[in-house]
């Protein structure tokens, strides 16, 4: 038989933010500056002009976020940079960080 009650559940789903990542470029004495610039373009879709600017803080500041990524994308730009880096023979440093 019906009682004309009714039952409601609640259930709570904490959608959270997927974790973030920067992508660091570390300064060497070897690595040219026109590599690092054709990295940044070619591989994290910088303008020419603002490739230019990160390779300058690279260069200055010994370091520099490229960018914040997803782990994955993060990660596979990195590892890209690093593949090419060793292609041509650079001692090219470049770290993925959690924010």
């Amino acid at each position: 038989m019906a009682t004309g009650t009714s039952i409601k559940e609640k259930n709570k789903v904490k959608v959270r933010e997927p974790k973030k990542y920067k992508v660091v470029m570390y300064n060497d004495d070897f690595t040219p500056m026109e590599f690092v610039v054709y990295i940044l373009i070619n591989i994290f879709k910088k303008s020419e002009e603002e490739a230019v600017q990160i390779m300058m803080s690279v260069h200055k500041g010994g370091k520099a976020v490229v960018g914040i990524y997803s782990y994955d994308i993060a990660k596979t730009k990195a590892d890209i940079a690093i593949s090419l880096s060793r292609q041509e023979g650079y001692p090219f440093r470049i770290k993925v960080e959690e924010v």
